[in-house]
């Protein structure tokens, strides 16, 4: 079982960045792709990006590809999502979970969420 927690949204305007953390705590970790998917009113849940924590492979959704990037420290157990270039469009609450790169509509474990906020 992993638990994840994430923090780091905020309210940021059109085109500025924004980190956002998440730190899994379980066992064997390593064993494990962790990434994100995001929930905005009264749209479907979108993934966005996952990554392998044995090897560092990536997966990203064409609609963040090149303006976010994913990437892991092993040794604090924890997932960065740097998002940058933001728009409007990215508001949304933010989810760590438990993903695969090979299967990107798999979402299993995620965390309570974190609220970010794109908006002049």
């Amino acid at each position: 079982q992993v638990h994840l927690v994430e923090s780091g949204g905020a309210l940021v305007q059109p085109g500025g960045s924004l980190r956002l953390s998440c730190t899994a705590s379980g066992n064997n970790l390593e064993n494990y792709d962790i990434g994100w998917f995001r929930r905005a009113p009264g749209k479907e849940r979108e993934g966005v990006s996952c990554i392998r924590l044995s090897d560092g492979r990536t997966y990203y959704e064409d609609s963040v590809k090149g303006r976010f990037t994913i990437s892991r420290d092993n040794s604090k157990n924890t997932v960065y999502l740097q998002m940058d270039s933001l728009k409007p469009e990215d508001t949304a609450v933010y989810y760590c979970a438990t993903c695969s790169i090979l299967a990107t509509k798999y979402f299993g474990t995620w965390g309570q969420g974190t609220q970010v906020t794109v908006s002049s």
